[in-house]
């Protein structure tokens, strides 16, 4: 941190736009404190906040549209791919498809504000087809609204921002370890998270090749759609499904036979969603339900190797 205005004084423009570049790009590097510490210089040392600014955009306009482009081509694959590095794995497929429903690719304008969604939302915009011009333009106001707000409060608490390079500075090493402290506190936390998750919702899976029996076996076990309405539009899911999120469960569940089977997929890391959605029914009396061991994709992969009509279960 004592560092950071020797380097931007020394590198300046390329400084920012590595940073800021890098951690577009999903590594987890802070910008914004170098943004802050460039605006805090712009009034300092009457840098060329514009050479800076541009710089952000510059390397903010590359990696959204690196993402934009790899979502349009590889969609859920390349969202599932950043999902499972995250921090939060079991929860980001679902946040960031909610977060974009909600807004749409407006979303793209404050996407950067949001830890994890920053990464997710141009790939996800490209998955959903938006048209190139509009993600072009509202990624340009995104990326300006953010780095105009980092490097806006560097310049408007210049003050107070050399106080606290100097603190760092006095600290030396200290720093360093009080830094590596909250960041290790930080990925504690989200791994504790992560296991709570797990273990409230450890119910057994079902497999495909067991649905498949059941069919055949003329069990007729309803099969339960879990995902967001985003991801729906995504990827076409298990023909005859119900979808959970398209009415109340008490409603849902009040047409429904409780010894039944009940099989509950999705498309999320670790079957989160569809285990928790199982664990809700299994809470008001189905406890033959059940969520399906490797979600949509599991079932995609065994109808590609056994392919037939007893894969194709019966409408709710």
């Amino acid at each position: 941190m004592a560092q950071l205005p020797h380097l931007i004084q020394t590198y300046g423009v390329l400084l920012v736009f590595g940073v800021v570049l890098l951690e577009q790009i999903g590594l987890p590097i802070p910008a914004f404190p170098i943004l802050i510490i460039a605006g805090a210089r712009a009034v300092d040392q009457g840098d060329n906040w514009p050479l800076f600014l541009a710089a952000s955009l510059l390397a903010c306009l590359i990696s959204d549209y690196f993402w934009f482009r790899a979502g349009k081509y590889y969609g859920k694959r390349i969202l599932r791919l950043l999902c499972k590095i995250s921090l939060s794995p079991d929860s980001c497929v679902s946040q960031t498809e909610d977060n974009f429903m909600r807004f749409g690719p407006n979303s793209l304008v404050v996407a950067k504000f949001i830890p994890g969604f920053n990464t997710i939302a141009p790939p996800l915009a490209g998955a959903m087809g938006t048209a190139t011009p509009r993600f072009l333009w509202l990624s340009v106001a995104g990326a300006l609204l953010w780095s105009g707000v980092g490097m806006g409060l560097g310049a408007w608490f210049h003050g107070s921002v050399d106080d606290v390079i100097h603190w760092f500075e006095t600290l030396g090493s200290t720093a360093l370890m009080v830094v590596a402290a909250l960041l290790a506190l930080f990925v504690l936390l989200k791994y504790i998270e992560r296991r709570r998750n797990l273990g409230g919702a450890d119910l057994p899976r079902v497999s495909p090749a067991e649905v498949k029996a059941l069919l055949e076996a003329g069990h007729d076990p309803l099969i339960v759609d879990a995902r967001s309405v985003t991801a729906r539009q995504l990827e076409e899911g298990i023909p005859g499904a119900v979808f959970y999120r398209d009415s109340t469960p008490a409603r849902l569940m009040a047409t429904l036979d409780r010894e039944r089977h009940i099989v509950v997929f999705c498309s999320c890391p670790n079957d989160i969603t569809a285990a928790q959605v199982a664990k809700e029914f299994v809470r008001n009396g189905f406890h033959r339900a059940r969520p399906l061991g490797g979600g949509l994709d599991a079932w995609n992969a065994h109808c590609a190797d056994e392919p037939g009509a007893a894969l194709r279960p019966k409408a709710g």
